[in-house]
């Protein structure tokens, strides 16, 4: 076959002639570009459905602001502006920082609404523009950003569910390890990780209020102070008897071992809630702090423990400098356990309390995490389950959070 003739080539460098004599490469290039083309219809198409799926979205997006009551929350937020702008605000300064708490409570859920509805309006802006410039690159920012705002959306709703009068208390959190030596001890610290890694997960703050070390590893119990935004609202699902299944890392014949562990939750009640505990009616130990806490921790002969003789309840704490102050934490532990006992007894007194022990033992678990032979954690409640292990063990715990709300808000368990 024959070249073109350059002479007959134009500005281009080709000529018709060289059209008829390679068809082939015209051929292609057309059918490369209808294929380009074909996927920049596909793309832009993807625009077309995120603009619905947004606008599926708003009705949802309006009924939870409307749901979150923020013209209250507004209101509210005046009037404590106005409280702490005014003159002695900081005379009783106890009262002042709960003030200025509940202000950041409520900034933080009128911001939050105000950031949805903003990242609904730059996603459709993202859509048009995408639409509009024939740009591509656009659509992965509104995929990741459509799934975003989805679990904002989600993760507030739940929080419309938590009504209970001491959802938006701090939350402390127990942990005991049940019999089996070292195995349940090391469980018991695992779960002591979970816990602290979730707050980190959230943006909360904890202190560990209690440590005991286990006889070679783990924990033997500990105690945590967990605070924020609903912290007791949402790891009330907490509560309950936890199960491990794995192959024991402390058996040399590397056999599979069941564990468990008990984990008490309860709200930290204010000075404000009335409690009657008899002086009489409890008992005092003094010893000396010690445990993995770290900078947490006291290594002082300051460490308390208050037994509630009427119930068998023990609370401790020694992470604070002075017996006064770690007695004072004990009382509060007390009057929260003693509170939540009686509200979920429906007794009319304290004294009406006769006793509470979990059982820590097979059959009584609200969960179980199984390592092996397969990966699964499930939860017995709500029947949600996932098979990622290692991130259940470092903190992602919302999925079984959102699960048991869900459940309570609707009365739809598993098994309870």
């Amino acid at each position: 076959m024959s070249r073109p003739n350059p002479a007959l080539a134009g500005a281009g460098g080709f000529s018709v002639l060289a059209l008829y004599i390679w068809p082939g490469i015209l051929y292609n290039c057309t059918e490369n570009n209808g294929k380009r083309r074909g996927r920049m219809k596909l793309k832009m198409l993807q625009f077309d459905e995120y603009r619905v799926k947004l606008n599926n979205l708003k009705p949802d997006l309006d009924k939870l602001g409307e749901a979150l009551d923020l013209e209250s929350a507004r209101r509210e937020l005046d009037e404590l502006h106005a409280q702490s702008a005014a003159d002695g605000f900081w005379d009783n300064v106890e009262k002042a920082r709960k003030v200025q708490k509940r202000i950041s409570n409520l900034e933080d859920k009128v911001n939050a609404q105000a950031k949805r509805e903003g990242a609904w309006d730059d996603l459709m802006t993202l859509c048009e523009m995408g639409n509009e410039e024939e740009d591509e690159s656009l659509v992965p920012e509104v995929e990741a950003g459509f799934d975003a705002l989805v679990r904002e959306m989600e993760t507030a709703r739940l929080s419309t569910l938590l009504s209970g009068e001491y959802d938006s208390s701090t939350a402390i959190v127990s942990l005991q390890a049940g019999a089996g030596g070292t195995e349940a001890q090391d469980w018991a610290q695992m779960l002591y990780r979970m816990y602290t890694r979730w707050a980190e997960r959230h943006g909360f703050s904890y202190s560990v209020l209690d440590y005991q070390d286990g006889d070679e590893a783990g924990i033997k119990s500990a105690a945590i102070r967990i605070e924020g935004e609903n912290a007791y609202g949402y790891l009330k699902s907490e509560h309950g008897v936890h199960r491990l299944v794995r192959i024991s890392p402390f058996d040399a014949n590397a056999r599979r071992q069941t564990s468990f562990a008990a984990v008490e939750v309860m709200p930290e009640l204010d000075d404000s809630v009335e409690v009657d505990i008899r002086d009489e009616d409890i008992e005092r130990q003094v010893y000396r702090s010690s445990g993995a806490g770290g900078q947490h921790i006291n290594k002082t002969s300051s460490a308390v423990r208050l037994i509630h003789k009427p119930t068998g309840i023990v609370v401790s704490c020694q992470t604070e400098r002075s017996q006064f102050q770690n007695e004072e934490t004990c009382m509060k532990m007390l009057r929260s356990k003693l509170m939540q006992i009686k509200e979920q007894e429906h007794l009319d007194k304290i004294s009406d309390i006769k006793g509470v022990q979990l059982k820590i033992e097979w059959g009584s678990q609200i969960r179980s995490y199984v390592f092996m032979p397969y990966q699964l954690v499930k939860d017995n409640r709500t029947a949600f389950e996932t098979s990622n292990v290692n991130g259940v063990m470092d903190g992602d715990l919302d999925g079984f959070i959102n699960a048991y709300l869900t459940a309570a808000a609707t009365g739809s368990w598993a098994s309870k």
